[in-house]
């Protein structure tokens, strides 16, 4: 059972206000796209800098996914700040 399955049987009436509602509703966008963003850093940067993979990663792997994370992270700000702080 989820947390949105929450009214008591029987009741009639949801147990969470609205105000509440939306804020689970946020928290788990948030965690959705928390956990998206870091499967598609994984895999994209996983294949662009592990040209070998292995038991540990060498120093110019670890190098390159570290870069790539952080570029990744730079665009997804940029494109983030340019959608949210459009005029309308």
């Amino acid at each position: 059972m989820d947390s949105f399955s929450s009214v008591p049987s029987g009741s009639g009436s949801p147990q969470f206000s609205t105000e509440e509602l939306m804020d689970k509703v946020k928290a788990q966008l948030a965690q959705a796209y928390a956990q998206e963003f870091l499967e598609t850093v994984t895999g994209k940067c996983f294949e662009k800098c592990i040209t070998k993979p292995g038991s540990s990663l060498s120093g110019s792997e670890s190098s390159c996914v570290s870069r790539c994370v952080d570029r990744y992270i730079e665009a997804t700000g940029i494109i983030g700040r340019a959608l949210f702080n459009a005029p309308r």
